[in-house]
């Protein structure tokens, strides 16, 4: 009898302190679960800011990279829309004036509003234009072409859109939900550097005490069932 209390008071003191050590982790696991199962990811993409259809312009005239003597070794070609204009994006390295041949280091920032605005809602208001040359592991546009133009929109949920200075490029949308959504996420995979990691030690460890602490329930539950003691009784 006294070995078997010992035993209680280890489970009960082992389950408690991992319950509170877990806690916290435990609860933004089950609160970021229930968000991501009751929200439309094409929703927390911003689709829902963007034209169904961006407005496409139709171009006449337009030279034959080909024949021009200063272009060799084309691998990659991409006719581009930018604020009106014909451009071709060539070997995902520079843009070529696709009526005149001349090479553009980039695109300005008027044209990057023209882009914006073909592909974000008519009905959405410009409220400032950045250029950002940078953009770090926690940032909203991390991972994608730099420099960019950042479009914010006058709205309540602070609307922005990215478009690629070098490409002339719409990136991507990014608003308040995103952007919980994007915090939960981290929490979710506990990748607080990249996001995407599922692979962390920090996660494989919480897993690990996670599974111990549900164990340690069974063994306190198995310990202590008045029910188990009368069945072990009768036999």
């Amino acid at each position: 009898m006294r070995t078997s209390r010992k035993t209680i008071r280890k489970f009960r003191k082992v389950h408690r302190y991992l319950g509170v050590f877990l806690g916290i982790q435990f609860l933004m696991w089950t609160l970021s679960g229930i968000y991501f199962s009751w929200t439309d990811i094409d929703e927390i993409h911003g689709d829902h800011f963007k034209r169904e259809t961006p407005v496409e312009t139709p171009f006449e005239n337009l030279i034959n990279p080909i024949s021009e003597p200063h272009l060799n070794g084309i691998t990659s070609l991409e006719l581009r829309d930018i604020g009106g204009k014909p451009f071709y994006w060539i070997n995902d390295s520079y843009l070529l004036d696709a009526r005149n041949g001349l090479k553009r280091s980039g695109i300005t920032e008027e044209e990057a509003l023209r882009i914006a605005e073909a592909n974000m809602l008519p009905e959405l208001e410009v409220k400032s234009v950045e250029r950002i040359e940078s953009a770090g592991n926690h940032h909203e546009y991390r991972e994608k072409p730099l420099p960019a133009y950042v479009i914010s929109y006058n709205t309540p949920k602070e609307v922005k859109a990215y478009v690629s200075v070098r490409d002339g490029a719409f990136q991507t949308v990014r608003y308040r939900n995103w952007r919980w959504f994007d915090f939960l996420w981290m929490t979710h995979t506990m990748d607080y550097q990249g996001r995407d990691d599922f692979n962390t030690t920090l996660l494989r460890g919480f897993s690990l005490l996670g599974l111990i602490t549900v164990l340690s329930g069974f063994a306190l539950f198995y310990l202590t069932s008045s029910t188990i003691k009368n069945f072990k009784l009768k036999k």
